[in-house]
């Protein structure tokens, strides 16, 4: 099975910290609201090298929904990707999980994947592991002020590479 890269966008490719000067900042428009987003160029390269190291499939999981292939995938070299539909009209979470966790184990199935995410933590790998019964995940907490790093993007790189889910390995 083809593991998955899971990609938020606010506070990790669009970090809601002061930006280093290796990020632009872009005004996006949709439904009429005008968003300010900063984003770093390498990032696109540097997420499609991972990918193709390891033989996995790069997915966004956040609410730009498909907005993210609009406005965030052509400023940082990205190709359209797949979309997890994540609405934030849910019922709140019985176990503490975030509102994107259920809609991420529902489009994962059973397939490995690295999900990064300023957002995950420990209740959602609980909600994951006991009651979706899922075991093959990396979820990488990434500090929205300063967004996306390489630290992240190697944790990702050994995690596929050492649990034999790279196919790239």
């Amino acid at each position: 099975m083809k593991p998955l890269l899971l990609l938020d966008v606010d506070g990790v490719l669009n970090p809601i910290g002061r930006p280093t000067p290796d990020y632009r900042r872009y005004r996006c428009t949709i439904g009429g609201e005008v968003y300010t987003v900063h984003l770093n160029p390498r990032h696109g390269r540097r997420l499609l090298d991972l990918a193709r190291a390891t033989g996995a499939e790069l997915v966004w999981a956040t609410t730009w929904e498909q907005h993210a292939n609009d406005w965030i995938a052509p400023r940082i070299g990205l190709p359209s990707l797949p979309v997890i539909p994540v609405s934030t009209a849910e019922v709140p979470s019985e176990h503490g999980e975030m509102f994107k966790t259920p809609h991420v184990a529902a489009y994962a199935g059973r397939r490995p994947f690295v999900w990064f995410d300023d957002q995950v933590w420990a209740q959602d790998e609980e909600y994951l592991r006991v009651h979706q019964g899922l075991d093959d995940f990396l979820l990488v907490h990434v500090d929205p002020a300063h967004g996306l790093t390489s630290r992240h993007l190697g944790m990702a790189h050994e995690w596929l590479t050492l649990t034999g889910f790279s196919q790239g390995s």
